[in-house]
């Protein structure tokens, strides 16, 4: 616990710093609150992107094995671009994927099968929810991290600071008020001297 005096201007001082604590905690349990449902949502695009591309890899796999042929598709998918952007979520800056370019490799029609076109397009499916699943993953850190910082700001404040100046400002009070009884006290035993003198 700080150091305090027993001032009428450190009564004020404390007062004014627990207005302000009052005033900023709701401020900072609704940016814990919005933080939250943020997370929820993120965690369920990551849950579906999952589930998408598991599904377009096991599709790319069973034509792979139905045709039975030794392709390599990847050689063929080759990043160009990745478009990100970014927004600010409760005061925390994210990333947000909005598309990726790929580079257009030729290849030798009479060398590869028929089913590459559609293989290269379902690889290029795959790569993009690549991407857009390790983005989803940064956003899910970049907002758990901030919830955390928030939700020590929330504690230290609901559970120390207010708290604190609380018993600050109920301290002064006390001693305020013992010495103005003393000081009240002190007045009359003055009179009473004084007029026992005048006497």
């Amino acid at each position: 616990m700080a150091k305090i005096k027993f001032t009428k201007n450190e009564l004020k001082k404390q007062k004014d710093e627990l207005k302000r604590f009052q005033r900023y905690l709701p401020t900072l349990v609704l940016k814990k609150q919005l933080l939250q449902m943020e997370i929820r949502q993120v965690e369920v695009q990551i849950k579906v992107k999952r589930l998408e591309r598991e599904n377009m890899y096991s599709e790319l796999m069973n034509w792979v094995h139905v045709f039975g042929e030794e392709i390599n598709l990847a050689e063929l998918v080759k990043v160009k671009e990745a478009d990100l952007s970014s927004t600010n979520i409760a005061g925390v800056d994210i990333p947000v994927f909005r598309g990726i370019k790929y580079e257009n490799i030729p290849y030798d029609l009479m060398v590869y099968p028929l089913w590459v076109d559609a293989g290269i397009k379902k690889l290029q499916e795959i790569s993009s929810t690549d991407m857009e699943l390790s983005v989803l993953e940064k956003q899910a850190l970049l907002l758990a991290d901030e919830l955390r910082i928030t939700t020590q700001r929330v504690n230290l404040f609901e559970k120390v600071k207010i708290p604190e100046t609380k018993e600050n400002i109920r301290r002064i009070n006390i001693f305020l008020g013992d010495q103005q009884t003393a000081a009240v006290v002190r007045g009359k035993m003055s009179k009473s001297k004084l007029v026992r003198g005048a006497a």
